[in-house]
């Protein structure tokens, strides 16, 4: 496919990037720590940690992985924690250390947390005490060895820290009991010694990050994110920001949680780079409480989802606050709409730009330009280094403005699915990654999705895969077959609505869901239960989730 999107793209941007910029995400980390050391980083519940401060925390807890826990190289650490300063000090200290990082939603049910410590072969557990009670019931089936253990006081350091954590466990009973005896207090990590830390001989071929994510089998699978996929998708990043962003001047809000992708690239790193000040929102849930965070900084930029910026266009206090700073706000992870990206643009006077990336592209494929006018429905263009093509079923790319099934090709993309050849051979050839998403493209360039070949059903920027709805249901002794399938809703973009034949008659639509409730995290829980006498199939009995949608 000839890149008709070049000459669309503003003055300035690269056609290409070096994909070998640094020579691991190591490096990059230690330029900033030395180009910015003076100037915030971090900022959560009213505590904020400079550069210079994340550099000697970091390599705190890097020493502490390699010297206490004797992890080296390679070894995989899971981090299941909201947005908290320890989370950013964490993952990066994991990768400082030359381990993987694994990044798991804290709101993981047992059996969910269980499939992903064991498929990833994770030694080792960073966790904040609030969710220890679900990793008591799945550890004896993992093979963790190390446990630490964080409150969210930890690191606001003095005697705020001990009143957070006292109020948090004692008045508000967020940490339900758990028994953990060989856990280790992350305050040990905080305060390893430094100086022991050796720096491990880590290339761009090394994996920086499995990062999990469904696939059309509903199976959690490990997307491979070597460091060069993340040093070149950071460096694609630069290409279509740099005439947006100023270096040491940006503060971004960061209310996407650090373990989705979205946030932990287009955040996290990125804002490093930049030796941005991240605003870590820790329950962007609280719409008024956000706002009032939001009140107290002179914010440039802040990323999100469709929902997250249509519940604050919809708080009372967020059009009073100050957009004179802001001017990149960011879409991802699921369609903008265009009501919302209108509202947005005059509400804040700054363009709602939308950009198109997956899991196992680390994430960014498409954006919209920062010279558009405004929400023009499209995905965007290709980011620099990056080749897309539209293909029909047999393979053949389709003419401009027909649909068929977006493939990426560049250095984002995947080593593939962690012990996984089959998956990966399904959706990775020759270098091309088939998304399973349906696409057009025009003249100019910019693409457009149109519908999802696979099944996948997307809750407010969350995928959630039917195979695994299914599987919870089937569990119960009530139901004898079971559908999944995503119905259209105004503010998640979608949600889950199960087709459910009877085995037992006196089944109801409660009892589906209280028991979904128990195996699933809460987005994937249906909302919505229908009763059939039987199921669409076809001639070999699959059950046709398209007719039922």
């Amino acid at each position: 496919m000839e890149k008709i999107w070049l000459k669309r793209y503003p003055e300035g941007m690269p056609e290409t990037i070096d994909p070998e910029h640094y020579n691991s995400l190591l490096e990059l980390f230690d330029n900033s720590f030395k180009e910015f050391g003076q100037l915030p980083a971090y900022s959560n519940m009213g505590k904020t940690m400079t550069y210079q401060q994340v550099d000697e925390a970091t390599k705190a807890v890097a020493s502490y992985i390699q010297n206490t826990l004797k992890l080296g190289k390679g070894d995989k650490v899971a981090v299941m924690m909201p947005n908290l300063l320890q989370t950013p000090v964490t993952i990066l200290g994991v990768l400082r250390a030359g381990c993987t990082v694994v990044n798991v939603n804290p709101l993981y049910t047992v059996r969910e947390l269980e499939h992903q410590l064991n498929d990833s072969e994770a030694k080792a557990i960073f966790i904040l005490a609030n969710f220890a009670h679900t990793l008591e019931k799945a550890l004896p089936t993992t093979g963790v060895k190390h446990i630490v253990v964080t409150q969210i006081g930890d690191m606001l350091g003095g005697f705020k820290k001990h009143l957070v954590n006292f109020v948090v466990k004692k008045l508000k009973k967020m940490v339900p009991d758990y028994t953990l005896p060989n856990a280790l207090p992350f305050a040990h990590a905080i305060s390893a010694d430094p100086g022991l830390y050796k720096v491990p001989d880590i290339t761009l071929n090394d994996l920086a990050f499995l990062q999990y994510t469904g696939g059309t089998t509903g199976v959690s699978k490990g997307a491979m994110l070597t460091h060069g996929n993340m040093v070149a998708n950071l460096e694609q990043v630069s290409g279509c920001l740099d005439k947006v962003l100023d270096k040491g001047r940006e503060v971004v809000i960061t209310a996407l949680p650090l373990y989705h992708i979205f946030a932990l690239t287009a955040n996290c790193l990125t804002f490093m780079k930049y030796g941005g000040h991240n605003i870590l929102i820790t329950n962007p849930r609280d719409m008024p409480g956000f706002v009032k965070e939001l009140a107290k900084y002179p914010f440039t930029a802040i990323t999100g989802v469709n929902t997250l910026f249509n519940g604050l266009l919809n708080t009372p206090g967020f059009a009073d606050l100050d957009f004179s700073t802001l001017k990149m706000s960011l879409g991802g992870g699921m369609a903008v709409q265009r009501p919302v990206a209108e509202r947005w643009q005059t509400v804040t006077k700054s363009k709602l730009m939308e950009g198109y990336g997956l899991t196992e592209c680390a994430p960014l494929v498409t954006i919209c330009p920062w010279d558009l006018d405004g929400y023009n429905g499209s995905i965007g263009l290709p980011a620099p280094s990056t080749e897309l093509k539209v293909i029909n079923d047999s393979g053949e790319e389709v003419p401009l403005g027909e649909p068929g099934e977006l493939c990426v090709k560049g250095p984002q993309v995947m080593a593939g699915y962690y012990n996984r050849p089959d998956a990966t051979a399904e959706c990775l050839k020759d270098g091309w990654f088939a998304t399973g998403d349906i696409a057009i493209y025009d003249e100019e360039g910019f693409f457009y999705i149109v519908d999802r070949k696979k099944d996948m059903i997307l809750v407010s920027g969350f995928n959630v895969f039917p195979n695994e709805i299914e599987e919870v249901v089937a569990m119960h002794d009530g139901v004898l077959e079971v559908a999944a399938v995503g119905v259209p809703h105004e503010v998640s973009g979608e949600q889950v609505k199960v087709f459910v034949v009877r085995k037992d008659p006196s089944l109801t639509e409660k009892d589906i869901i209280k028991h979904c409730r128990d195996e699933l995290t809460n987005y994937k829980v249906p909302k919505l239960v229908e009763f059939r006498d039987e199921l669409p199939k076809t001639n070999v009995g699959k059950i046709l989730r398209r007719a039922l949608k």
